[in-house]
């Protein structure tokens, strides 16, 4: 019987499909198990026969339905693997099937595709502007460097034409998979070896070392970009398998990381969204748990839905019971609260952001201070707990690193006496702050046996927003030693204003540090626009010293560009949107695949009543819904972080929501700390923006944010 293997191509075709052409591909695709190779050519339901004039004689299309084909790539000798690549109307088969070219790297041995036609027609008129063009962007590269990364002889006269960067994008949708990987490397400035060890090895080690011509075996060993598919049950889970499944799928980039035996001490991982940092540590924390069978592991997050998430993945994820038993998913605030409560009898209750400003508000007007409550708070926040200042005498020598305006000694005397006053009043009202219960959770586990209260392996997801005393709880709740944090996060996706150095903190990851350049969720034009909302502005890492890039960073996936409009008025604007949820619905997307998020909830409402009048479910993401639950997700930008969708409106993008007054410190208070809440700002939008997966449409009324790449400045 014939195996089947799904492209990458099929799947990003597939999850929009109307549930009866699904039905359709699910009955062809069992028909293949079913018949030998020689029925499979007979059968007239399959209705499989070649593609006249197509550039690869093994394009075969198969029936679906009346309407809608199949494109499989059909193996060299007759036998072997059936490679579905794209299900699309019938007319557009032949068409797409035709120009399209599957061929065998010579350097990574995965299948690649080309749309062979478009190269042939985009190559010559480069050559003749490149006669005219002084400096080529790969004129330092020779031929021998560039066949040893796998450039084969088509792609190479096209590289030896191409000047610039945007002239190598364009070339993107066209270009084999691994080659175009290579090109974008080295346009980025990237060494040869540097490309041959982050792609050609990276490759090379899922295909093994067998070097067959064979399609099949090529079809094996391109794992990143290929299901292959074993028996009936297995295509029955592949085909029927809910999106959600694919959050912890792992590819061999990220493989290399999750799996790495052993790391002599603590771990990091960073890259920009969509680069699977999550799915990694999922994957770390099943490794963890099969190296002993009472390992026990901590893996936590900045906020609830986070926790929740990961918590639904990893059930994904692992098939033992007991091995879920033996991992703590939640909160570090929440395992600090517990941490203090077993180990000192004491039931906290932290107040809420808005109750502490309004605390430094009020003593801000008693003791008559010349300093905002954001200030204050920022103050208390990033010097005080940051620092675990604890006496008058420590806060006159502290280090204000990243605090802006200096302060005189009298002005320090000041502000001691306001955090002091602060604390007073948390005391005798019974209450404190989530940073000061991970401040004293962190004494206490420095101070108990690790055995009863501690963890084998600690990991961290979205490690960017943690605050230090936060970071205190996890280095305390944990020995050091071999692989006992794993850390994930980005920094340009920090929208907490947390301030880190994790090496002053006693977490060295010196030397065991990885960072994931390709994009897995977003096609490269949300991605663009996206990233351009970051607008160049200088990231600091994780250790506080050094600024982060996303040089390197992009997608393989390619889709329509995002979508931005400015309106009269709300209503205009909801009533555009309304139309354009309908539109995606009409496309096939089911509205659980749909996102809507505001900076403010106040819209949301809005866009909620708007939405139910028009018959069309909604759910707030707030409200926990299963993803079973029918209906739009609605939700705040900061409530989007970790999560992803098919499809994203961001509304209400307006100049006064974003960058929002209140959480800006004023230029002349504080410059340094003004520029820091901008940057936040923009983190917030950017983070929003890249959870759309195909589609974005990016909205306001009114005068636009001004971070939105080439906007009008009124409507």
């Amino acid at each position: 019987m014939p195996q089947l293997a799904f492209a990458n191509s099929f799947w990003e075709t597939y999850d929009r499909l109307e549930k009866q052409v699904k039905a359709g591909v699910r009955k062809a695709m069992a028909k293949f198990q079913q018949l030998a190779v020689a029925e499979l050519y007979a059968d007239k339901g399959l209705h499989l026969e070649s593609v006249d004039k197509a550039r690869d004689p093994r394009m075969r299309t198969i029936r679906i339905t009346d309407f809608w084909r199949g494109v499989v790539l059909a193996p060299d000798d007759g036998t072997g693997v059936f490679l579905l690549l794209n299900v699309v109307p019938h007319d557009d088969a032949y068409s797409w099937a035709a120009k399209r070219l599957y061929t065998i790297n010579t350097a990574t041995r995965t299948v690649e595709v080309r749309n062979v036609v478009a190269i042939e027609q985009l190559t010559p008129p480069l050559e003749e502007a490149a006669i005219h063009t002084p400096t080529l962007l790969f004129a330092r590269h020779s031929d021998t460097v560039l066949r040893d990364l796998g450039i084969d002889d088509q792609v190479l006269r096209a590289a030896r034409a191409i000047g610039d960067k945007p002239q190598l994008e364009a070339f993107g949708g066209v270009l084999p998979e691994d080659q175009f990987e290579v090109l974008q490397f080295l346009a980025e400035g990237f060494s040869p070896e540097e490309v041959y060890r982050d792609v050609v090895t990276e490759r090379r080690a899922s295909a093994g070392s067998e070097t067959s011509d064979s399609l099949a075996m090529a079809i094996a060993n391109t794992t990143s970009r290929i299901t292959l598919v074993t028996s009936p049950d297995e295509l029955a889970e592949v085909l029927e398998k809910p999106f959600a499944a694919w959050r912890v799928f792992l590819h061999p980039s990220q493989r290399r990381v999750a799996y790495r035996v052993s790391y002599n001490g603590s771990a990091q991982v960073t890259g920009g969204p969509g680069t699977g940092k999550t799915v990694v540590a999922l994957h770390r924390v099943k490794h963890l748990l099969s190296k002993a069978p009472h390992t026990r592991v901590l893996l936590t997050t900045f906020t609830n839905a986070l926790a929740r998430a990961l918590r639904d993945n990893l059930t994904l994820l692992l098939d033992d019971e007991g091995q879920l038993a033996r991992v703590q998913v939640t909160t570090v605030d929440a395992y600090a609260n517990r941490v203090v409560r077993d180990l000192s009898g004491r039931s906290l209750s932290p107040i809420t952001d808005a109750d502490e400003r309004q605390i430094w508000r009020r003593l801000g007007r008693l003791l008559d201070l010349p300093w905002t409550e954001q200030f204050l708070a920022q103050e208390f926040r990033h010097v005080v707990l940051a620092q675990r200042v604890t006496s008058r005498k420590e806060y006159l020598q502290a280090d204000r690193r990243g605090r802006g305006a200096a302060l005189r000694a009298p002005q320090r005397e000041q502000l001691w006496q306001a955090m002091e006053a602060f604390s007073a009043e948390l005391r005798a009202a019974g209450t404190t702050t989530h940073l000061q219960i991970c401040a004293d959770a962190a004494e206490l586990l420095g101070a108990s046996d690790l055995k009863a209260h501690g963890f084998d392996h600690v990991v961290v997801d979205e490690a960017q927003d943690l605050h230090p005393a936060q970071w205190r709880v996890l280095r305390a709740a944990v020995t050091a030693g071999p692989d006992d944090l794993f850390i994930t996060g980005d920094p340009h996706q920090r929208i907490y204003d947390s301030r880190v150095s994790l090496r002053a903190l006693g977490i060295s990851v010196t030397g065991r540090s990885s960072r994931l350049r390709i994009n897995y969720r977003s096609t490269a034009e949300i991605l663009t626009w996206s990233t351009s909302v970051i607008d160049g502005s200088a990231v600091e890492d994780l250790n506080g010293d050094d600024n982060d890039s996303l040089i390197g960073y992009r997608s393989l996936l390619h889709g329509r560009r995002p979508d931005k409009s400015g309106y009269p008025d709300e209503q205009a604007e909801i009533t555009a949107l309304v139309a354009c949820v309908r539109g995606w619905i009409g496309q096939g997307v089911e509205p659980n695949e749909i996102a809507v998020s505001a900076r403010f909830n106040i819209f949301l409402d809005k866009v909620h009543d708007r939405l139910k009048a028009d018959g069309i479910p909604t759910v707030r993401i707030r409200d926990h819904p299963g993803a079973n639950v029918d209906g739009v997700r609605l939700a705040s930008m900061h409530a989007m972080k970790g999560l992803e969708f098919r499809c994203v409106a961001v509304v209400g993008v307006t100049a006064k929501a974003v960058p929002f007054a209140r959480e800006i410190t004023p230029l002349e208070v504080d410059r340094q700390q003004h520029e820091s809440d901008i940057l936040k700002e923009r983190c917030l939008l950017f983070v929003a923006c890249t959870r759309a997966r195909e589609a974005l449409s990016v909205s306001w009324s009114g005068t636009a944010s001004p971070f939105l790449p080439s906007s009008s400045a009124r409507y």
